[in-house]
């Protein structure tokens, strides 16, 4: 008997190799195409939230961007922009603040947070603010001061109401000091315009904070509201920091302030346009 036997030459041949199924590519899903709302979790279809963007589950109103707003609020046809392109001077030479400025502007399609005119809703005519927080969140400097001070002042000159539409997340800390001395003269001009008998309509959107909150979001002769906007002036984390106490869960949420008397209003927003001009026609309207 050999020692070592010899073996059978033979290929194994793997049976479940012929079924297995090659790895696919995964198919690519533009982000754009769906979207998380933050109120209900649940995910929506882009086409479903419409051109008011508003979730069809719970009724969360997404933030849109000023140019969305005008077409959901005034006449079409009917703005006629106003103090466009001011530019800041950037008094502190804040590392890479322009080449921010220019990468928002050409994003936003704006020159800055704030779009400005005049307009006409259900055929009244009116000087209209919309900041957008896609601009550097609505940050408030010194040409979005200038430009809603400018806004008051021609309204007041040619007796007009003013409804701006609010949205930010303070001051803008590139522009320091500069930034924070627009709370005073914006309310300065909103005074001037109150002084002249003229009506002023703020509605506030998410998020409405800082130094804009502490200044003329909050000034309006009728302050409305969208269903759960955050409003406030400091962050809930630095409030319960220095009071150590849990602030509710609720707390700075439009509801919330409706509740304790700081809004008049919550609106839906397919429903402004109408209760904006409601409220147009029973202050005077276009005088």
């Amino acid at each position: 008997m050999p020692l070592f036997s010899k073996k059978d030459k033979y290929i194994r041949i793997n049976p479940n190799r012929s079924s297995r199924a090659l790895p696919q590519p995964k198919p690519e899903v533009p982000d754009e195409l769906f979207s998380k709302c933050p109120g209900c979790k649940h995910i929506i279809y882009q086409k479903d939230l419409g051109a008011e963007r508003v979730c069809p589950s719970c009724g969360y109103t997404f933030r849109i961007s000023a140019f969305e707003r005008l077409s959901l609020t005034v006449d079409q046809g009917s703005f006629e922009e106003l103090f466009a392109g001011i530019e800041t001077t950037d008094p502190l030479h804040f590392p890479n603040y322009q080449e921010k400025l220019a990468k928002m502007r050409e994003k936003t399609g704006l020159d800055e947070a704030v779009l400005t005119g005049t307009a006409l809703i259900k055929d009244q005519k009116l000087a209209l603010g919309i900041m957008d927080s896609n601009f550097i969140m609505a940050s408030m400097g010194t040409v979005v001061g200038e430009k809603i001070t400018r806004l008051f002042e021609y309204a007041t000159e040619h007796k007009l109401p003013v409804v701006l539409f609010t949205a930010s997340g303070g001051a803008r800390m590139q522009e320091g000091i500069m930034s924070l001395m627009q709370m005073a003269k914006t309310s300065a001009a909103v005074q001037r315009h109150s002084k002249a008998g003229l009506f002023y309509l703020t509605v506030l959107t998410d998020p409405t904070t800082g130094g804009v909150t502490a200044s003329f979001a909050m000034e309006g002769d009728i302050i409305l509201a969208e269903a759960q906007a955050l409003v406030g002036f400091a962050g809930r984390r630095v409030i319960e920091s220095t009071v150590r106490e849990k602030l509710p869960d609720d707390f700075q949420k439009a509801e919330f302030l409706l509740e304790h008397g700081f809004v008049d209003a919550i609106v839906k927003r397919g429903e402004l346009r109408d209760r904006i001009a409601t409220l147009l026609r029973f202050h005077g309207g276009d005088q």
